[in-house]
């Protein structure tokens, strides 16, 4: 096995492992939904997300997370093979365009850009991450 099958190997597994992410993502989120969790943490007195809502958040936390995985996919197998000007071109559009859905994923999850500081008062639990 030389190394650049290695390295296809291992690129092959992290996007598998995003892919999966992803899917346990939304099949996990639902029962969570459903029960009432929240990614965040809800000031005193109010009114709880509904379980619509509750869904989309944590959906596309599993989907960010997922994007991240099969962007380090992407990655490994252009730069840790000898790259070319074709393969890192294409590294370039699929990470921006990947970078754009995450920020537009944060957008919606969180109603705020991610280099946005987060408003006065509220704080994020720590097991959502």
């Amino acid at each position: 096995m030389d190394f650049q099958h290695t390295i296809e190997t291992v690129g092959g597994y992290m996007d598998f492992a995003g892919v999966a992410v992803m899917v346990f993502g939304a099949i996990v989120s639902i029962p969570l939904a459903l029960r009432g969790y929240q990614v965040r943490r809800r000031p005193a007195g109010s009114e709880p997300l509904s379980v619509y809502r509750s869904y989309r958040q944590l959906l596309g936390r599993s989907i960010l997370l997922g994007l991240e995985l099969l962007v380090a996919a992407d990655i490994i197998r252009t730069v840790a093979v000898t790259p070319t000007f074709e393969s890192v071109g294409v590294l370039a559009i699929i990470v921006l365009i990947r970078t754009f859905l995450s920020f537009s994923l944060e957008l919606e999850i969180t109603g705020r850009w991610p280099w946005q500081s987060q408003p006065a008062g509220s704080t994020t639990s720590s097991a959502a991450g």
